[in-house]
């Protein structure tokens, strides 16, 4: 009977010592306080308990860690091996050969220039509308065409209540203008061609002008003079193909019409 009472006794201490192990895993779990918590300082400890045949650290964290056996020498040497470090690829400058970090154009338009080889000349920014009209450019040439052309905005320097100013870095207007055209000499061409286009109609219209000027001088005159003691009686009407216009004369006077048919 002794032999049962000290196996019981036994049982009993040890749920006991398993329930205190717990309690004061319990205890000190509430204790720490919470990590976003800034108004109570947290202290890390590293007291490592038992449960069982199960080892468990206390991180000072709120919960615990279960504790596993050491690594061997080949897992420790992978643990300890670091990848190497990749350093990004940097652009590389076309005009220095150099790499560089940072650029204003290459931020701005993505031409890979760095601030030290930057030319106002050949880097200088012109406005949308001069790259149309200089280099025979379309809206969907400089925006939709693939890549569309980086630029950057302005405030109008003429009145600032107009819209902004889009600003576009000349040597790429330059290459945009030889993929439409294919080259200079085509450029050129074009040019020209317009040119000629643009005179021959302003010299159209400046003749239209000035026969409607000679066809009023003669109306006035005409009205001055004989309109209120003559009546004209006029002959055939004749073409003048060069002036594209019809004549006719009084058959009684010396005076003569020259007018046009719509």
């Amino acid at each position: 009977m002794s032999g049962d009472s000290e196996e019981i006794s036994k049982v009993v201490k040890e749920r006991i010592e398993r329930n205190r192990q717990k309690a004061i895993i319990l205890k000190r779990s509430k204790l720490v306080s919470h990590p976003y918590n800034n108004e109570i300082q947290t202290e890390n400890t590293t007291t490592t308990l038992k449960i069982g045949t199960t080892k468990y650290k206390d991180t000072g964290g709120g919960f615990l860690l279960e504790e596993v056996d050491e690594p061997d020498e080949l897992e420790q040497l992978l643990i300890q091996a670091e990848a190497p470090i990749i350093e990004e690829d940097r652009p590389i400058c076309e005009n220095c050969k150099k790499s560089f970090a940072c650029s204003w154009l290459y931020d701005k338009f993505e031409q890979k220039c760095c601030d030290s080889c930057k030319d106002p000349e050949i880097h200088k920014l012109i406005p949308k509308t001069e790259a149309k009209e200089s280099y025979l450019l379309k809206d969907c040439d400089l925006d939709k065409r693939e890549p569309p052309l980086k630029f950057i905005t302005q405030k109008n320097p003429h009145n600032v209540r107009w819209g902004d100013m889009k600003l576009y870095l000349l040597i790429q207007v330059e290459k945009r203008a030889l993929e439409v055209w294919g080259t200079e000499e085509n450029l050129e061409q074009e040019r020209e061609l317009r040119e000629e286009k643009r005179v021959m109609s302003k010299s159209k219209k400046y003749e239209k002008q000035l026969k409607e000027l000679r066809k009023g001088m003669r109306s006035s005159l005409y009205d001055r003079t004989n309109k209120a003691s003559h009546t004209h009686e006029f002959g055939e009407e004749t073409y003048d193909e060069q002036e594209d216009s019809y004549h006719r004369k009084c058959l009684t006077c010396p005076y003569e019409e020259t007018f046009e048919k719509m």
